[in-house]
């Protein structure tokens, strides 16, 4: 508790008659108790200010949003500078591989799927061309007519009884209330496999989402596209068409011409950054607390009117990986109760890709990951605040708040939930299995001119950082990690959180 809260109480003690009369003595113990542990709290804090070594994370932060790693783009060669920087970083902290790890890499089979040269379709009297109305998201070079067959919404049942072999199979994009950017990509991919499964040589998506215009998809989706390599079925064309009044239904859908080509897919190697220290308590260290981050951008784009074309993303998210990183070298040398994972995802950028392979192939059982402490950003425009997006959903709130507190920032909660940011970031991946999963990011009140000038933009580099909220940055996320690992509670979600239920089932809640 702090000082503060604890002279206020003291304070008011006359206007509460049944404490007016607290016999003295356990009254002065309660206070004796209060103020050692107001003063466990500030050693903490002190400690990591002692032992945080701000000069050697201010030269990771340079390096990594360094024009030397070509914004860290998960397709392109230097990323290999990036993880390696990283994994080196880690090892030598003292921190220990994952069980089942390559060392401090979990490897990942990454797909580039470029456009075809040319691209059409014609189903019934209605034409389709590639980068207006269609868009080949991957697969290889096809053509022919064939049969259509319409399997609703593209799941288990759908699929059940229909005859796909040697016909293309249509669907409608997504699925019942996943109907959000990552939730269409990935109901996508699983359609793909049950597709391939069911004999179908292609699988065509009808986009008649109302939240998402077609001109926005069409615009970013009309250039290569990273995705996790599903093996063969990775060759099946997927495609999708704009149908935004939903009239590719009933008798047109008969039979479609189809001709793809110039079809180019490369392999890609990727690599999650991942390592891990034991807990000290003898039953807490079955639990983890997972501390993670994105270590990719968005690489080399259009130049700005200076002519920079390197997208550095120091804000975005440099500054983040930096505070994973340090919390590692902090916590090898001051383990706290519980288990902690270190981990710095790639390929977020396209499509929360890496994290959302470990949840999928974790290396350690989901169950025992008891909470996930996030970080990614797009800026700040408020260097006395800490946003925390998903403030308010779960019981570990209180303890980050306390943590921003000491070091003179406030815990703000979302500021802009139109974005739709907590299901944008690696932490939804984990959220969804059940684990409480909020993002610390910068503070930001708004998404004003000040976030837009930086985010995904070329001007996003070290030399416009404020480097004092960088450096209380990081030390608060180490303590607010610190304060979570060491709870005696395991953090749950808030009663009625949309994820309340999918925890209870991961952790055997009654």
């Amino acid at each position: 508790m702090k000082f503060y809260r604890l002279r206020i109480e003291i304070e008011n003690l006359r206007y509460f008659p049944p404490l007016f009369n607290y016999p003295m003595k356990r009254l002065t113990i309660t206070m004796s108790l209060l103020l050692a542990i107001g003063s466990f709290s500030f050693a903490q804090k002190q400690d990591i200010e002692k032992k945080f070594d701000s000069k050697a994370a201010i030269e990771e932060f340079t390096y990594l949003a360094s024009d030397e790693l070509m914004g860290r783009d998960p397709a392109r060669p230097e990323m290999k500078l990036a993880y390696t920087f990283i994994a080196d970083l880690l090892k030598k902290a003292g921190a220990t591989p994952l069980p089942g790890a390559d060392g401090f890499y979990q490897n990942i089979p990454f797909r580039l799927s470029s456009p075809p040269k040319s691209g059409s379709l014609k189903i019934g009297d209605k034409e389709f061309t590639q980068g207006q109305n269609m868009l080949v998201l991957d697969g290889k070079s096809f053509s022919g007519t064939y049969e259509l067959v319409d399997v609703g919404f593209g799941m288990d049942e759908d699929f059940a009884g229909k005859d796909l072999k040697g016909k293309i199979a249509i669907t409608n994009a997504g699925a019942p209330n996943k109907l959000s950017p990552n939730q269409l990509f990935s109901e996508g991919r699983t359609k793909t496999l049950r597709a391939k499964e069911a004999g179908a040589v292609a699988l065509i998506e009808r986009f008649n989402v109302p939240s998402v215009p077609w001109q926005l998809v069409s615009g970013f989706l009309n250039r290569p596209q990273m995705s996790v390599d599903q093996g063969s079925a990775s060759d099946l064309p997927y495609v999708w068409i704009e149908d935004a009044k939903n009239q590719m239904t009933g008798d047109k859908l008969k039979n479609a011409v189809i001709a793809i080509q110039g079809k180019v897919n490369v392999d890609i190697d990727g690599k999650n950054v991942l390592a891990w220290i034991e807990g000290t308590d003898p039953v807490l260290k079955n639990e983890f607390i997972m501390l993670s981050a994105h270590y990719d951008h968005v690489g080399v784009g259009a130049p700005d009117a200076k002519g920079d074309s390197i997208y550095n993303g120091a804000r975005d998210n440099a500054v983040g990986t930096v505070a994973v990183i340090n919390a590692a070298k902090y916590f090898v040398q001051n383990p706290p109760k519980r288990s902690v994972i270190f981990a710095l995802w790639t390929a977020e950028e396209k499509g929360l890709l890496g994290s959302g392979y470990f949840a999928n192939n974790p290396l350690i059982p989901l169950n025992q990951i008891v909470y996930n402490l996030n970080i990614d950003n797009a800026g700040y425009n408020d260097t006395s605040i800490i946003t925390v997006i998903g403030l308010g959903r779960t019981s570990a709130d209180f303890m980050i708040e306390e943590a921003v507190a000491e070091f003179g920032l406030t815990a703000k909660a979302d500021p802009s939930p139109e974005q739709g940011l907590f299901d944008r970031s690696d932490n939804v991946n984990f959220a969804r299995k059940g684990i409480p999963a909020p993002s610390f990011t910068l503070g930001f009140t708004a998404f004003d001119d000040e976030i837009q000038q930086y985010y995904h933009k070329a001007a996003d580099e070290v030399d416009s950082f404020d480097m004092d909220y960088a450096k209380i940055y990081w030390k608060s996320y180490i303590l607010s990690a610190q304060k979570v690992a060491n709870w005696n509670q395991r953090p749950k979600w808030a009663v009625g959180d949309k994820y309340e239920e999918v925890s209870k089932e991961l952790y055997g809640d009654k």
